[in-house]
C-alpha cells in the first residue's frame, strides 16, 4: 500500500518533458515546402534547357504578344495625351465663343460678286457676358486678322490677334522676353506688339527683338514682347491660340484696321464685317462652367438673328477626350492581346508534346513515390518559366519599338508602368492558364502504363 502511494506521488514522466514548440513545427512545413519548390523551379529550368532552340522559339509568340501590347498602348497613349494636352491648355473653368460665318451668307457670297457680309460675335457680346453673368469672372474678347509682317527684307503671314491684356491670364503663353500688353496700352491706343518665338525667330533673325519696328499691314508696331509656346499637332483640338500670333491692343486694331476685312484669292473678292472673332470666357468654378456655358448659348440667341457664333467648353471636351482615351485603349490593348493568345497556344502545344516525350520519366518519378501535385508543379513551373522569360523580353521590345516610332516618325508616344505591369502580369497568366491542362495531363499518367512507354 505505501508502495503503490508512494508511486502515485512521484512526478509523471509527461510532467517533466518540455512541451512541443508550435512556432518550429510550423516553420518546418514552411521550409519544407520552400525547398520542394526551389528543387521544382531547378528542375524545370533544367528540362527547358535542355531544348533550348524549342523553348525560345516558344517564348517568341509571348515576347511578340507583350511587345505588341505596350507598344500599341504607347502609340495610342501619346496620341490621346496630345490631343488632351491642348485642350488643358484652354482651362478647364474657360468657355471659347467663336465667330462662324451662316451658310446663308456663304451662298450669296459665292452668287454675287463683293457682297458684304456682316455676321459674328458683337463688342456688346462681351459687355453683356460679363456684366450679367453673376458666375463668369472675366469675359476677354479678341479680334483676328491675317496680315503680313515685315521686318527688313523679311517677310512672314502672321495670324493678328487684337486683344487685351486679360488674354494672357487665360492663355497660357510664358514670357520669353520683354512683357506682355498692359491696360495703358489699350486706353492709350498704343501701337505695341508682342510676338510669338515662332515668330521672332523667322523675322527677327540675328537682331534684338524687344524694341524693334514691325511693320504689319502697312503699320509700324514696337515689338515689346516675347511670348513662348507648343505647336499645335496636327489634327489636334483647335486652340485659341496660333504659333504665327503677334498680339496687339484691341482699341489700336480698331483705329487701324477697323472691322471690314477684304480679301482677294483668284481674282475674286470676299468682303466680311466681324467685329469679334473669339471672347474668351472665366467662370469662378468648374461646376458652374457647363451652365453658365447653356446660359451665354440662350443669350446669344436672343441677341443674334442667324445662327453666327459657335461655344466651345473645354472640360466637356476634356471628359469626352477621357472618355474615347480609354476606349481607344481598351480596343487596342485587345487586338495586341490576341498576339498573347497565340503565344499561350502555342506554350500548351509544346507542353502537351513534352508530356509524351517524357512519359517514362513521369512513370519513374511516380513509382519512386512521387505525388501528383508534384507532377502538376513540374509542369507548371516550365510553364511559368517560359511565360516570365517570354514576359520579360517582350517588356524589353516594348519599350524600343515606341522609341522607335517616335524617332522616325515623329508620333508622340508614352509607355506607362501601368501598361508594363498589365502585359506582363497577362503574360505569367497566359502560361498558367495554358500550362494546367499539360501539368493536368501529365499527372493523371498512370505510374505503370508509363513505365512501359517506349
Amino acid at each position: 500500500m505505501v508502495e503503490s502511494r508512494a508511486m502515485d506521488d512521484a512526478p509523471h514522466e509527461t510532467e517533466t518533458a518540455p512541451a512541443a514548440d508550435p512556432a518550429a513545427e510550423g516553420r518546418r512545413p514552411r521550409r519544407a515546402w520552400a525547398v520542394s519548390a526551389a528543387r521544382d523551379v531547378r528542375l524545370g529550368v533544367k528540362n527547358l534547357l535542355l531544348h533550348k532552340l524549342r523553348s525560345f522559339l516558344t517564348m517568341l509568340g509571348l515576347v511578340f504578344g507583350v511587345g505588341s501590347v505596350i507598344a500599341m498602348l504607347a502609340i495610342g497613349e501619346g496620341a490621346s495625351e496630345s490631343a488632351l494636352a491642348q485642350i488643358r491648355r484652354l482651362g478647364s473653368r474657360n468657355i471659347l465663343l467663336r465667330t462662324q460665318k451662316p451658310v446663308e451668307d456663304a451662298q450669296d457670297a459665292r452668287a454675287r460678286s463683293n457682297f458684304l457680309s456682316v455676321h459674328g460675335l458683337l463688342y456688346e457680346d462681351a459687355r453683356r457676358i460679363a456684366e450679367t453673368m453673376p458666375s463668369v469672372l472675366e469675359a476677354v474678347p479678341a479680334k483676328t486678322l491675317r496680315k503680313t509682317g515685315r521686318f527688313g527684307a523679311r517677310a512672314l503671314d502672321l495670324r493678328l490677334v487684337a486683344t487685351t491684356e486679360g488674354w494672357f491670364r487665360l492663355v497660357d503663353r510664358p514670357l520669353a522676353a520683354g512683357r506682355r500688353l498692359r491696360k495703358a496700352d489699350e486706353e492709350e491706343r498704343a501701337a505695341a506688339a508682342v510676338l510669338t518665338e515662332y515668330g521672332a525667330r523667322r523675322l527677327l533673325t540675328g537682331a534684338h527683338a524687344v524694341g524693334e519696328t514691325l511693320v504689319i499691314g502697312g503699320h509700324a508696331f514696337e515689338i515689346v514682347g516675347i511670348v513662348r509656346g507648343e505647336d499645335a499637332a496636327e489634327g489636334a483640338v483647335q486652340t485659341p491660340d496660333d504659333r504665327t500670333d503677334v498680339y496687339i491692343p484691341l482699341a489700336t486694331a480698331r483705329t487701324r484696321f477697323g472691322d471690314v476685312d477684304e480679301r482677294r484669292v483668284d481674282g475674286s473678292s470676299s468682303r466680311e464685317q466681324v467685329e469679334l472673332h473669339q471672347i474668351l470666357v472665366n467662370v469662378d468654378a468648374e461646376e458652374r462652367v457647363e451652365p453658365t456655358a447653356r446660359a451665354i448659348e440662350r443669350m446669344l440667341e436672343r441677341f443674334h438673328k442667324k445662327k453666327d457664333w459657335s461655344v466651345s467648353v473645354p472640360l466637356a471636351l476634356l471628359r469626352q477626350a477621357e472618355e474615347t482615351k480609354r476606349t481607344f485603349s481598351i480596343v487596342l490593348g485587345a487586338i495586341a492581346g490576341i498576339s498573347l493568345l497565340v503565344g499561350g497556344i502555342g506554350i500548351m502545344n509544346i507542353m502537351l508534346a513534352s508530356v509524351t516525350e517524357r512519359t517514362r520519366e513521369i512513370g519513374i518519378r511516380r513509382a519512386i513515390g512521387a505525388r501528383r501535385a508534384q507532377i502538376v508543379a513540374q509542369f507548371l513551373v516550365e510553364s511559368l518559366v517560359l511565360s516570365a522569360f517570354g514576359g520579360l523580353l517582350g517588356i524589353g521590345l516594348g519599350l524600343l519599338i515606341p522609341r522607335l516610332v517616335t524617332l522616325s516618325a515623329g508620333l508622340p508616344t508614352v509607355v506607362t508602368a501601368w501598361s508594363l505591369l498589365l502585359s506582363f502580369g497577362i503574360s505569367v497568366a497566359v502560361g498558367m492558364a495554358f500550362g494546367i491542362y499539360p501539368a493536368l495531363r501529365a499527372s493523371r499518367l498512370d505510374p505503370i502504363v508509363a513505365l512501359r512507354h517506349e
